[in-house]
């Protein structure tokens, strides 16, 4: 857990420097009229989406980037939108360098320094911590914790206010904020609720969720240093106008609209029962009468439909695929890509570094880093690197093979696979889950080498999936796994055998259909068994299962040797 702790904290810094690029960056305005040569300023934070940040392309982008452009249109004035680290452009702001923030939460505080317009938006600000975290509805209860919050931001103006005796540790941007969360730093990260959802959903983190909110919505406005009101009297006409044209609804739901729905009036309501409401009903009222029909008909055809039945199975199970390949291959492809992207970089961090900490060992002997022994940091610190990098190779191969499950891929399968091999590298794979499993594997390999035509990745993924399919079926690590391989005749054979809880009969039959789990409940998805059987098939073998409640599970691959093949 330290190890692992350790290089997220690394990544982290990595994978802000790909999200966000450093420095301001300009976007062009409207453009101005014939008389006016004024190009107004207009600073915002680089990492607040939705509201504003640099896009992929390190563009301005965000709801309040939009209703600035839109409030220039309409008052036929030239703007530049520059977003930066949001403490240095509250900094810019009171230095002049910048005219106008598009984006601030109005408070007393800032009053003492800035001018604010009326709130174009309202912003509501949340505790996110991590899954298992406790949830927080007072401020007291962050005292003593590890408070990740932005540096100059409103909630930290909100701690220092008041007196909240918190361990904060001040980042620049949410980005940072939520990434340190979910690595497993600091107990608590305080952040805007909108931008806290927003960003956990782009980057996949599926551990971080709002726990409380201390404050009530606040609002969010425009503001200028102190003494240049006439400009913001321009923006608030502008603003003004943007909303009665109905601009600003249309940027608000493009934005904002997925995550908060305004209320809708009255006349809307009416409206929308009248023109959708109603002839819902009277659909409804067809589509029974209908139904009513139908069942006569159903009934007449029933033998020809059991007769169909199977191909709608069929169907359903390449629907299944379909929505598997789109869905999720690429949310897996994504962060498996930025892993294998940033693994070699932290390789060579810490290689580069590794001459500087050994002169330092050799000089003051063991010392401890980052509240671990550099002396244990050194021994595991590359064998480490190298299994995660191991790991993410794999869980590319394994989208990839799920791609290629429902086509035929011969071109693939020519290679001379020593089955035995392919045995030994999935029980090193996943070596650490059998000794969790069990402490009675065993292991019987054939005396000669067993050797079928075929892909060695894709047969190893097989064998990866039946093995830990094995171990969780064991309820305590005194029961058994068997591996076994041989060559019968004109078949190689893999039988791998546990002394698990079993499998009912009435599921044997269904163990190789896609998302077909008994396990849901603890995370199983019902894909191992699918992928494996779509492998064996593509090799033109078998895979049977045999099966007794409370005695356990016999899985036996068949497969035809190198001279069958040949």
């Amino acid at each position: 857990m330290w190890c692992a702790r350790f290089i997220v904290s690394v990544a982290v810094g990595a994978l802000l420097a790909m999200l966000v690029p450093a420095g301001a960056v300009a976007a062009p305005g409207m453009v101005a009229d014939p008389g006016s040569t004024r190009t107004i300023i207009v600073g915002g934070d680089r990492a607040y989406a939705p509201y504003e940040f640099l896009d992929k392309q390190g563009r301005p982008a965000g709801f309040n980037v939009e209703l600035t452009q839109a409030i220039a249109e309409v008052l036929g004035i030239s703007v530049e939108v520059r977003l930066g680290v949001w403490d240095e452009m509250r900094v810019a702001l009171v230095r002049g360098d910048i005219d106008l923030l598009q984006g601030v939460v109005h408070t007393a505080i800032r009053d003492a320094e800035l001018e604010f317009s009326p709130r174009h938006t309202t912003v509501h600000q949340s505790v996110f911590g991590r899954t298992d975290a406790p949830p927080v509805t007072e401020a007291s209860q962050l005292v003593g914790k590890e408070v990740i919050v932005q540096r100059g931001g409103f909630m930290h103006d909100y701690l220092v206010a008041n007196k909240i005796d918190a361990k904060l540790i001040l980042v620049d941007n949410h980005v940072v904020a939520l990434q340190m969360l979910a690595s497993g730093l600091g107990d608590y990260a305080l952040a805007g609720n909108l931008p806290g959802l927003y960003l956990s959903r782009e980057l996949g983190l599926s551990n971080v969720r709002p726990v409380g909110k201390l404050v009530a919505g606040q609002p969010y406005c425009y503001a200028v240093r102190r003494g240049n009101r006439d400009l913001l009297t321009q923006f608030a006409e502008g603003l003004a106008i943007v909303k009665q044209t109905g601009r600003y609804e249309q940027i608000y739901d493009r934005w904002l609209g997925a995550f908060e729905q305004p209320a809708v009036p009255w006349g809307k309501l009416i409206r929308y029962g009248l023109l959708v409401v109603m002839p819902l009903f009277a659909l409804l009222g067809a589509t029974v009468l209908w139904s009513r029909t139908l069942q006569h008909r159903v009934a007449a055809r029933t033998q020809e439909l059991k007769v169909q039945q199977l191909q709608l199975i069929r169907a359903d199970k390449l629907a299944s695929l379909g929505i598997l390949v789109s869905g999720v291959a690429h949310e897996i492809n994504n962060p498996t890509g930025l892993i294998l992207l940033g693994l070699p970089m932290l390789r060579r961090t810490y290689q580069a570094a590794e001459s500087v900490l050994e002169a330092q060992f050799r000089e003051r002997g063991d010392f401890m880093i980052g509240g671990i022994s550099y002396a244990q940091l050194r021994d595991e610190m590359p064998q480490m690197l190298q299994d995660m990098t191991e790991g993410a190779r794999r869980i590319k191969r394994i989208v990839d093979d799920l791609k290629n499950f429902a086509r035929d891929d011969s071109a693939a399968l020519h290679d001379d696979v020593h089955l035995d091999d392919v045995v030994r590298a999935a029980l090193r794979l996943v070596d650490a889950s059998i000794k969790k499993a069990t402490t009675r594997l065993e292991v019987g390999l054939a005396s000669d080498p067993a050797v079928v035509r075929g892909n060695a990745q894709r047969i190893e993924q097989v064998v990866v999936n039946l093995l830990l399919n094995a171990c969780q079926a064991l309820p305590d690590s005194q029961r058994r796994i068997v591996v076994t391989t041989a060559e019968q005749r004109s078949s190689v054979v893999l039988v791998v055998q546990d002394e698990g809880v079993g499998i009912p009969e009435d599921h044997l039959s269904h163990l190789t259909d896609p998302f077909f789990t008994t396990r849901r409940a603890e995370g199983g998805t019902g894909l191992g068994l699918s992928v494996s059987a779509g492998i064996i098939q593509e090799h033109k073998g078998t895979m049977e299962f045999q099966s007794v409640v409370g005695v356990g599970t016999t899985v036996t691959v068949m497969l035809p040797s190198r001279r069958v093949a040949e």
